[in-house]
């Protein structure tokens, strides 16, 4: 199986690569046979623009994509290091399929970068997937995929941003499902704090990111121009700040302290569900109901929080974790259930030109009928489900304006006082450059006290 995979392998990024050299060698030199060689070129390696983080494929579950052993951190690889990044992804047919991935270049925004992938690729531009298992004691079956990235047949040769595509049988068109990488060639250095904005409308709710970088080794007279920022939450890309521009420049220091910028909504603890067990219910699940193929929890309902005081309490900031309390490894002993989720509408009436979504990283952040409640009269809920792996979740409730989509509100209230944690991105491109270096990755948590219960 192994040879033929190989072959495979071989087939699609060295073989056809040869074919084609064949098909040029054969025809006779000319300006149009150039121009139709380039325009050619150019269609393969642009392809088709994909949404950087989705998932196309309905039986494609528990998609999880993070570095080496830790579930929580965003997929940051260094170059030239010993970094390692983890893709683990459950397949419900559970039949064995050849998928593949490969690398598209994207700029500082996401958009694919209209280059040759050989100019960023080093060795094979696709690779296959080998690693794979049946589930086991698990009522839902399925089949559970692992990659550990970069392959050593393939290197990163440039820093940026890349979305990794999971594809079938190395056809590109039969894609899976996509998700984001970050490639890091440290040449910042980034440190900053999260302070109380001085604007009297903002000072309880809200925190404002204050950063500065030093660039030594680059030219920092046109660093306006030419360095770009983008500014996470939570590792949240949905509600990222970017474009942000520097208050000073002071020889190879970039000064990021403007009052109106870098400010995001404070938030609360997220909600939180364990369900690292199905046979010991926890606090949140108010009933299950268990068959020979399948599992259904009922939680608790949920209440609008936003008018309720803040409580510290350590979350995930809207992650969530793939764990069990009973097996040996979660990822292929885990099970899934149907979970209902349930939030009690103010005074039994739906909120007025809103749609209320479920959120969190269990969702990716989507808003679209997935992940839309539906209002029940008849007992003043709104409802939804999500068919979940066993593990440790965070989630909220998000509130989006009928009338305008952008407007988006968390049903939990905004508190300076919220554990969050920061990421800022630094890109870099010279006027010579056709796509964005990722030169710097700082992390910065509002709070580092651990207070335990606080008011």
């Amino acid at each position: 199986m192994s040879k033929d995979n190989k072959g495979k392998v071989e087939l699609g990024s060295v073989v056809q690569e040869g074919d084609a050299t064949i098909m040029i060698n054969n025809l006779k030199p000319g300006p149009k046979i150039i121009l139709f060689i380039l325009g050619m070129m150019s269609v393969s390696f642009t392809g088709l623009s994909q949404n950087p983080e989705s998932i196309y494929k309905d039986n494609i579950k528990a998609v999880r994509f993070h570095m080496y052993g830790d579930q929580l951190s965003l997929p940051i690889y260094k170059m030239s290091s010993g970094d390692q990044l983890e893709l683990n992804f459950d397949d419900l047919d559970a039949n064995v399929k050849s998928y593949y991935y490969s690398f598209q270049l994207c700029d500082y925004d996401w958009n694919p970068v209209d280059i040759s992938p050989f100019l960023y690729t080093k060795g094979f531009t696709q690779q296959r997937i080998p690693t794979y298992r049946y589930s086991s004691i698990a009522l839902t079956r399925y089949t559970h995929y692992q990659a550990i990235l970069p392959d050593r047949n393939t290197t990163l040769t440039m820093s940026g941003n890349y979305m990794l595509k999971v594809f079938l049988d190395g056809d590109t068109s039969k894609l899976a499902f996509t998700r984001r990488m970050l490639v890091l060639d440290q040449k910042a250095a980034i440190g900053g704090k999260i302070s109380q904005p001085f604007a009297p409308q903002l000072y309880k709710t809200h925190q404002k990111v204050q950063f500065s970088a030093n660039i030594n080794g680059l030219n920092a007279f046109s660093a306006a121009q030419q360095i770009k920022v983008v500014i996470l939450q939570n590792n949240r890309w949905d509600n990222s700040l970017k474009d942000i521009k520097p208050t000073f420049v002071r020889n190879n220091t970039l000064e990021y302290n403007t009052e109106n910028n870098c400010v995001f909504a404070g938030g609360k603890e997220w909600r939180w569900l364990d369900l690292r067990s199905f046979r010991l219910q926890s606090d949140r699940v108010k009933k299950a109901d268990y068959t020979k193929t399948s599992t259904d929890m009922y939680l608790f309902p949920d209440a609008d929080r936003s008018a309720q005081r803040y409580v510290y309490f350590r979350d995930l900031n809207g992650m969530y974790l793939v764990e069990t309390y009973e097996t040996i490894n979660p990822y292929w002993q885990s099970d899934f259930a149907t979970v209902h989720f349930n939030l009690a509408a103010p005074k039994g009436t739906p909120f007025a030109d809103k749609d209320i979504y479920l959120a969190g990283q269990l969702t990716n952040y989507e808003f679209n009928d997935k992940t839309k409640m539906v209002f029940n009269a008849d007992n003043g809920m709104y409802e939804c489900t999500a068919f979940l792996k066993q593990g440790y979740y965070n989630y909220t409730y998000i509130a989006v304006d009928k009338n305008n989509k952008t407007n988006k509100r968390d049903l939990e209230g905004d508190y300076w006082e919220t554990e969050n944690e920061y990421t800022i991105l630094m890109y870099y491109r010279s006027f010579t450059d056709r796509t964005d270096q990722l030169i710097g990755v700082g992390k910065i948590k509002s709070r580092s006290d651990k207070p335990g219960i606080s008011f």
